[in-house]
Order: structure tokens, then C-alpha cells, then sequence
């Protein structure tokens, strides 16, 4: 295994550090903050900066529009099992640790605290961090965020509850109590599965069996000093009702505080889903003591709908994903869950307990960057009709429709891009500037935020660089698809170990395809190597495996063009798998099969030259996997076999300034 030493001693020096417009009473048809006030869309993406300090300040902006777009939601104590308000809604986010078992959704340890943090100016009440018993990085990354995050109190007191997930045996249970006990409101989710199929073909148990390991699991919890508990039977959606309503009330004896319904498969329709919330707190012995959760998977596409019957049926807390990722088809994606309670939580809900007049604490204006934040760091972009958060969600293209809004927008919008945190600002409307080489910082930043994107100084000098760079060889100025593509480009810099200083290639009808690539290592000492290829990008990847010493298979490669023309820039986009035993290998547990699976990584890179952006993905790809790695190494589970940091063939060349030779 290869090991760098001194970006191991960075990356754990780095690792060791640390609306009201939507209140139910003012909800009605009508589009919402049609005022469209000039507003900053300020979302921390560096770790050294609170989010509570963060949003203070935002909610102290003396233009008042914008002080009420960040004002935060109040919401009832928080109280575990117990909700003093019966129409409150607590959103359970499971971004990090369901979220991230998408394929190719990898995310590094300090890439989930940033997210962590936007959670928290999201004001979601749990944030489930990940399953700690699957890696020695997966843990550490939870506990990072139960002792950052789960510690960073609100001038309102809130705090998000930092929850982790596990399987129902001490040794898992154990192994989350340590990640998550830092966190002033910590919480362990434990799960077994109890539909007749999982039970008979993965199990392997019988019901009875199958209930004194769920009791055996509470139990133990509770005895670590947890009195924040959540037990999730799996495959509920599927199970026998006699039977959940025995081991549901048997785990609230136990000391179980929440009881999550999953849909597993997606399976149920949202009139059955609803009617299965409304018999489980009808039958189950104890249910008045605990919050009854949802848990809805979106095969049949049915997630938010089935979330949200839950919800009318009694359900007082849904989980959820940011840009509904997650495992197959995804999950209940979290801004629309919240944005139907928003717009129709007041008035859509009667007949469960409590007035029916539905509401959460989000502050949806947060909802666009952490979206932007969660795709550019997994590298699943969101298709452009998703609702809310999609590129067309505010788009308006018929004739007809323009007229209507150029009228009265709230004729086809239905709630205002602003309120979600997309700023169309006036470039968006017909006057804006053009981008091109001659632009200055302060105008891609500010065009950047219109777009729902705020980044730190050190990355907004990143993407301004790569801006420059590329608006030198583009005529015609960059649009919003540029730019947009340079800050996803950009989004891997975090674990920058490698990147590419000089890259040539030589292909054609006749001859080897032939590739050179120079690179800049993590001890500041450039070194290439030459390579041939059954074409000109394999050539190249094959001549970065040699250099950064790593075996991978290349599982996808995709290559679009941002927009039309000669000048278009190409974004691509690759996802690796480390090589079954290689010095890269990289098993982990999958938290549903409880099998060892090969971690998976994506990258993305942008550039006029087609073989310079797949370079620059491909990198960016092997460098999230030797950060994960060298995490792995630093919390002690593999010995540094190697720190010369120097790779089969490669030569060293000291002393000579970087080029890039583009063909």
C-alpha cells in the first residue's frame, strides 16, 4: 500500500480540528416572497466558520426582506419520544449515511462535515451521519460530526440530534454509542429486518427470534446510557401487521423512543402506506409513548407521496435525502417533503391527531446550496425536471407561459426560486453581464451566488482561477453552464493530493496511441511517465495509474458537452472501484445486506480540451480514494508500507515549472 506521510500528517492534523415565510398560518396558493428582494445567499463551505454563527448573522441583516428569508423557524424542545406540539414535523435527513450508499456517492470525512453543517443552517432535527461499524473511516467521520456539528448550538438552542445507524448486536450498537456520544443530542438507530421474506431468506430466523434480538438490541442500548433510541424494522412496508405490532410494542417496553416504518422497496402505495401508519398507532401496545417515523424508498416513485400519507395518518417524523438520493431509486427527496408541507401542511392534513395544520422548522432558503453542495461532492447531478432543486424547476420556455409570468410570476410558480435560495438576480432577468476574460472576481462571485452557489474565499479563488484559464481559450464569454461545470470541476480540490501539471498525447488512424502526463505529488516533486493505450484517454489513465501507484477499474466514464459549438466545454465524469485485493482495496459493509462491498468513487473535471477534462476526472476520482485511504491508515487499520511516494516508473523532475501541452 502506497502511503504519502505528509498528507497523512495534514489530514489528520485537519481531521482533529474541528423562515418565517412559511409559517402554516401564512400559507396559501399564492407564490411565496414575490417581492424577489435582493439577497445574499451565503452558505459556509469551510469548516473553520459555526453555521450557528453564520445564521445569527444572517437574521441580523438590516435589510429586512432578507432578514426574514434567514430567520429561523421556532420549534417545540425537543424531547425524545415526546412532541409537545402534535403538528409539528421533525425531518430525520439520512443524506450521509443512506445518501451516500448510492453508487459512486463516496463521500470523504470532510466533505460530510461541511454537508453536516449546511444540514444544520437547513434546521433539520436529526442528522443521521453515517453507520459506523462499516469502516474505521465511516466512524470516525460520525463521530467528527457528533463532536462539531452535534456541539454547535443555535443562539435559538437548537442543536441537531446526531444519530447513527446499526445493526441490532452490541458489538454495532456499541461501536455507534462511541461515535455519536459526543453530540449534545445523540441518538442510536438500530434495524432488523421482519417481513416473511427477509426473515426466512436472509435471516434465516423465526418471528420469535427475530424479537428477542430487536428487545436484546433496545435493551442494550439503553443500557450504554442512550435515552435516544430509534427502531426500524426492516421491510415494514411488507410485514405482517399482527406481527409489527408484537415487536413494536415490545422494543417501546424495551426503552425504543421512535419507531421508523421503512418502505424498503418501495412497494406500498400511498393510501396503503398511510393506512399502515394509522393501524400501527391504533394496535401497537405503548404507541402514545414514542414518535412514529417513515422511511419510504422510491422504486415506484411513490417516496415523497407515501411520506407525506404518513404524515396525515400520524407520522411525526419523516426521513428523508437531499436530492432524494440513495440506494436503487433513491428516497424521499427532503425539499420536496418539506416544501408540500410548506405550501400545503396548513391545509392539506386534517384528520390525524393534533389541528392538521402541519409544520417543520426548515429554513427552506438553504434548500438550493446544500442541494448544489450534496451533487457536487457525491457527483450525482440531479436530472434537470427534479422538482425544486432541478435546472428547469423555474424555467419557463412556452410562449404562453412567458407571458403569464412576465404578468404575474405567481401565474406558473407556485412558490419563488428566492425562497429556496436560488437567486435569479438580475442577470437572470435580461441585464445582466457577460463572463469572459476581462471579468474580475467580484462578478463570478456574485453570478456564482445568483446561481445558489456561495463558496469560501480559498474556493471561490479556486473556480476564478480555473475561470480565467478556460475564458482564454473560449470565445464568446462563459454562461451558466460554464461556470456551473467549473465549480463542479473545482469540488474535489478539498483532497487534492496529485493533479495534472503537463499532458500530452499522440494518436491517429496509424500508430500507438501514446500518452505523457506529468503530475504535481503531495511532496511538491513533479514526476511523469509515458504510456500507450487503445486510445488516447486510456493512454493517459494509464500513465496516472503508474505515477500514483493505483489499480482500479474504470466501473463508468461519461463525457457531455456543457453547451453547443466548437469552443463548447466538455465535463466528464468517471467512477472508480479499487481492484479486489489491490494496495487500494477498499471493502466496506453495506448497512442492509450486512456484506463487505467495494467502496466506490466518482470524479468530475471540466475543460475545453476533452482529454484534459478526462484527466482531470480521473484524478479527481483517485485522490477522494487515497484521502479515504490514508483516513483508513491514520485510525490505525493498515501499517505505511511505503512514503517515498514515488510509483513504478516514474521520474522525479525537480526543479522544472509546470506546463500542460494540450493536443
Amino acid at each position: 500500500m502506497r502511503v504519502y506521510a505528509t498528507s497523512i500528517a495534514a489530514l489528520t492534523c485537519v481531521a482533529s480540528s474541528t423562515t418565517s415565510a412559511f409559517t402554516p398560518s401564512q400559507l396559501n396558493g399564492n407564490a411565496i416572497l414575490s417581492q424577489r428582494p435582493t439577497v445574499r445567499s451565503t452558505i459556509p463551505t469551510s469548516t473553520a466558520e459555526p453555521a450557528a454563527a453564520l445564521a445569527s448573522s444572517r437574521s441580523d441583516d438590516p435589510d429586512p426582506a432578507v432578514a426574514q428569508l434567514y430567520k429561523r423557524r421556532p420549534r417545540p424542545e425537543y424531547v425524545p419520544g415526546q412532541i409537545s406540539d402534535p403538528d409539528y414535523v421533525r425531518i430525520f435527513d439520512t443524506t450521509l449515511r443512506d445518501g451516500e450508499q448510492s453508487p459512486g456517492a463516496t463521500l470523504t470525512s470532510m466533505e460530510k462535515l461541511e454537508i453536516a453543517r449546511n444540514l444544520a443552517l437547513l434546521g433539520v432535527d436529526i442528522i443521521e451521519a453515517g453507520f459506523p461499524i462499516a469502516s474505521p473511516d465511516d466512524f470516525a467521520g460520525v463521530k467528527q460530526i457528533a463532536d462539531v456539528v452535534g456541539r454547535e448550538v443555535f443562539d435559538d438552542g437548537y442543536v441537531p440530534v446526531i444519530a447513527g445507524l446499526s445493526r441490532a448486536n452490541q458489538k454495532d450498537i456499541g461501536r455507534a454509542w462511541d461515535a455519536v456520544k459526543g453530540a449534545v443530542r445523540p441518538r442510536i438507530h438500530t434495524f432488523i429486518a421482519t417481513s416473511e421474506i427477509h426473515m426466512r431468506s436472509k435471516l434465516n430466523k423465526t418471528p420469535d427470534e427475530v424479537v428477542e434480538i430487536a428487545v436484546n438490541a433496545v435493551t442494550y442500548a439503553k443500557g450504554l446510557g442512550c435515552d435516544d433510541i430509534e427502531f426500524s424494522p426492516e421491510d415494514a412496508g411488507r410485514s405482517d401487521p399482527e406481527f409489527l405490532y408484537r415487536i413494536l410494542g415490545e422494543v417501546i417496553v424495551a426503552g425504543a423512543t421512535t419507531l421508523n416504518i421503512p418502505d424498503t422497496t418501495g412497494w406500498n402505495m400511498p393510501w396503503e402506506f398511510g393506512e399502515l401508519i394509522k393501524k400501527l398507532r391504533e394496535n401497537v401496545p405503548g404507541a402514545e409513548n414514542v414518535v412514529f417515523s417513515t422511511h419510504c424508498q422510491n422504486d415506484l416513485g411513490l417516496a415523497t407521496a407515501n411520506s407525506l400519507a404518513g404524515a396525515l395518518n400520524g407520522a411525526r417524523q419523516l426521513e428523508c435525502t437531499i436530492n432524494g438520493i440513495g440506494e436503487r431509486a433513491g428516497n424521499a427527496s427532503l425539499e420536496e417533503v418539506v416544501m408540500s408541507l410548506a405550501l400545503k401542511g396548513g391545509t392539506h392534513f386534517t384528520g390525524g391527531p393534533g389541528s392538521g395544520k402541519l409544520y417543520t422548522a426548515i429554513n427552506p432558503v438553504y434548500i438550493t446550496p446544500t442541494s448544489k453542495m450534496v451533487a457536487e461532492y457525491t457527483g450525482m447531478k440531479c436530472q434537470p425536471h427534479k422538482a425544486i432543486v432541478g435546472a428547469n424547476a423555474f424555467q419557463h420556455e412556452s410562449g404562453i407561459h412567458q407571458d403569464g409570468m412576465i404578468k404575474d410570476k405567481s401565474t406558473y410558480e407556485i412558490m419563488t426560486p428566492e425562497s429556496i435560495g436560488l437567486m435569479r438576480g438580475e442577470s437572470q432577468s435580461g441585464a445582466g453581464i457577460v463572463l469572459g476574460k476581462h471579468s474580475g472576481r467580484n462578478a463570478v462571485g456574485t453570478r456564482l451566488r445568483e446561481l445558489g452557489y456561495d463558496l469560501n474565499v480559498d474556493k471561490l479563488n479556486a473556480v476564478f482561477k480555473r475561470f480565467k484559464e478556460v475564458a482564454e481559450k473560449k470565445k464568446g464569454g462563459l454562461d451558466d453552464d460554464d461556470l456551473e461545470s467549473l465549480v463542479s470541476d473545482q469540488a474535489g480540490s478539498v483532497n487534492e493530493l496529485w493533479r495534472v501539471t503537463g499532458l500530452q498525447t499522440t494518436t491517429g488512424l496509424s500508430g500507438i496511441p501514446t500518452a505523457t502526463v506529468k503530475m504535481l505529488g503531495p511532496d511538491a516533486v513533479e514526476r511523469y511517465v509515458s504510456a500507450t493505450g487503445t486510445g488516447p484517454v486510456d493512454a493517459v489513465y494509464k500513465a496516472i495509474d503508474q505515477i500514483m501507484g493505483v489499480q482500479v477499474i474504470l466501473e463508468s466514464y461519461s463525457m457531455n458537452s456543457v453547451n453547443e459549438g466548437i469552443e463548447a466545454l466538455a465535463s466528464t465524469r468517471v467512477v472508480i472501484v479499487p481492484s479486489i485485493g489491490g494496495p487500494n482495496d477498499s471493502a466496506v459493509m453495506d448497512a442492509q445486506t450486512s456484506q463487505l462491498r467495494e467502496k466506490k468513487f466518482s470524479g468530475s473535471g471540466s475543460d475545453t480540451d476533452i482529454i484534459t477534462s478526462s484527466a482531470r476526472a480521473y484524478v479527481s476520482a483517485l485522490n477522494k480514494l487515497l484521502t479515504w485511504k490514508m483516513r483508513r491508515m491514520a485510525n490505525g487499520v493498515e501499517e505505511a508500507s511505503d512514503t517515498t511516494g514515488v510509483a513504478g516508473g516514474a521520474v522525479a523532475v525537480e526543479g522544472e515549472a509546470p506546463s500542460v501541452v494540450v493536443i
